[in-house]
């Protein structure tokens, strides 16, 4: 394929994805293989991301997020298998980076094939892209109009976290939460006002940057015995950042009410945003490692 033309059907399934079939090309259009303008591009053609997308529009943010699911390889072939999910914040660019990273960790460390849920916007643009909302807060140094992290985690809970377990075979007691930056401050604020909602986080190069002194307070109490936090810190990040997470770990270690097992992964050489790739096989090898002995001491020689 013509690099160019790559590139076009990235950025499409980017800003307009959808699982539908495209119409046909013609041969004698004005470049060879050339879509029309307004084509939807199948997700089918690149069955590392291949699964399922739907639009939802969430009663509590007021917006509409576009939803792509990748699922399993086997996925079709046992009708009753529950499979774990991942949730990855950020989707429009987590999502077609993670999903194949998880099918290669699958391949060659075992880990245990899953459900991959990305939650995007549709653009980077600002006046779409809302994660300066969805990842903040409400306090004291938050911009006004900016704290809509409470809506954003209602809208999880009673809106998303419904509609893909209705429309796939999800175990909802193995659901993964990932966010990187700012979406991994959301991660940070979610565990402590809902732990119970996901079994496991993920949180990259998490920014303290508005409402910090609310991820120090009390967690909401949990009924379950077996919550996990992972928080990695690039090393070529910026220094704030790192203090700010090693003293948060400090803190919660240092608690015996805290909710979840933690660990913080720390990338000698990661940076703020390209070593999300790392972090994301660091923490699933940690916690699915029991999953993992399993499959490899079971695996023949």
């Amino acid at each position: 394929m013509h690099r160019g033309c790559f590139a076009w059907i990235l950025a499409a399934l980017l800003a307009s994805g959808t699982a539908t079939a495209a119409p046909a090309l013609p041969d004698d259009g004005p470049v060879a293989g050339e879509a029309p303008a307004g084509a939807r591009i199948p997700l089918e053609h690149l069955p590392a991301l291949a699964g399922d997308y739907f639009p939802i529009h969430s009663q509590a943010t007021g917006r509409t997020y576009h939803i792509y699911v990748r699922l399993p390889e086997g996925y079709d072939a046992d009708a009753d298998a529950r499979w774990p999910v991942v949730y990855l914040l950020d989707g429009d660019s987590l999502f077609p980076l993670l999903a194949p990273t998880h099918l290669f960790l699958h391949y060659d460390e075992q880990l245990p094939e899953a459900i991959l849920v990305g939650i995007a916007y549709g653009s980077f643009d600002p006046s779409i892209n809302k994660r300066h909302i969805d990842f903040s807060a409400p306090g004291s140094d938050t911009p006004e109009g900016e704290s809509g992290a409470p809506m954003f985690l209602d809208f999880l809970e009673r809106e998303l976290l419904p509609e893909t377990e209705r429309r796939h075979r999800i175990d909802p007691r193995r659901r993964v939460l990932v966010g990187q930056s700012r979406s991994g401050y959301f991660v940070l604020w979610s565990a402590l006002r809902s732990p119970d909602l996901f079994r496991a986080r993920i949180a990259s190069n998490a920014a303290f940057s508005r409402a910090r002194d609310d991820l120090f307070r009390d967690a909401a109490p949990r009924a379950r015995d077996d919550l996990a936090l992972v928080v990695a810190s690039g090393g070529r990040d910026a220094a704030l950042r790192m203090e700010n997470a090693r003293e948060w770990i400090a803190a919660w270690q240092a608690r015996d009410d805290r909710p979840w097992a933690l660990r913080h992964e720390i990338l000698p050489d990661g940076t703020h945003a390209a070593s999300i790739g790392d972090t994301y096989r660091r923490a699933m090898l940690w916690l699915f490692r029991e999953e993992i002995a399993a499959a490899k001491a079971g695996a023949p020689d």
